[in-house]
């Protein structure tokens, strides 16, 4: 017949003595005890930490304890959902067996597996952001590539805003009343402009006065026009 009481009071002293500094005694009937389990450190010092409760029932070790996560640091819900699959996992393979340490040794692993998947993230993501720096670098230098894609969504935006600038200035106009007209719009708008200088003269008639005096003395000036090779441009040239 097996002595249930002395295999759990054997094993926990056995605890005691291999976890002196994690290890707390919580009550003697049923036993019921905490260890803390660490993991290794990372790169950057970060750990993963969880305290878990374990309470001996009365034919531990054949059945299995019952065990909780009373407190735990850096451990998202996914992961403790693994930890305790795993443990019902170790207690199932190690019934008939004292097995506490067993059970806290996979769960050291375990958390060891975390803080891996962490250190692995984390150097994802410094990748990520250094990669981020030399796209966004060799953008700043090289300018932004020209797809087709790009071109045309740039294309009908330049056109829209054209649009809308246009409109505006109409706009604008409108509301001023100040909207100026090309030359070939004013004749448009106006054909009495095409002969205006032509009845601004018949108006005149005969009332336009010429200073007779810029002819005075044209008949005294000495102008050899029988010579064929005379040329008016060169007199003033001879002259000097």
């Amino acid at each position: 017949m097996t002595d249930y009481v002395e295999e759990q009071r054997n094993e926990l002293e056995a605890m005691e003595s291999i976890y002196p500094d994690s290890f707390t005694v919580l009550s003697e009937d049923p036993i019921s005890f905490t260890i803390t389990v660490t993991s290794e450190a990372g790169d950057n010092s970060e750990t993963v930490e969880a305290t878990f409760k374990f309470t001996y029932v009365e034919k531990y070790p054949d059945e299995p304890p019952l065990w909780e996560i009373q407190s735990q640091e850096n451990l998202d819900d996914g992961d403790k959902e693994d930890i305790l699959t795993l443990l019902q996992q170790q207690a199932k393979e190690n019934l008939g067996m004292v097995m506490i340490f067993t059970l806290v040794t996979a769960v050291q692993e375990k958390l060891n597996e975390i803080v891996d998947v962490m250190k692995n993230r984390q150097e994802e993501e410094k990748r990520r952001k250094e990669k981020e720096a030399e796209e966004a670098e060799k953008v700043a230098f090289h300018g932004t590539v020209v797809t087709i894609e790009n071109f045309l969504a740039w294309k009908a935006n330049f056109e829209l805003e054209m649009t809308e600038l246009r409109k505006k200035k109409q706009k604008e106009e409108d509301q001023t009343g100040k909207s100026k007209l090309t030359g070939k719009q004013l004749f448009e708008r106006d054909h009495n402009l095409d002969t205006s200088d032509i009845q601004f003269l018949e108006d005149a008639g005969n009332n336009v006065e010429v200073d007779e005096s810029l002819f005075q003395d044209i008949e005294d000036l000495d102008l050899d026009e029988d010579n064929p090779y005379y040329d008016p441009l060169q007199m003033g040239s001879d002259e000097d």
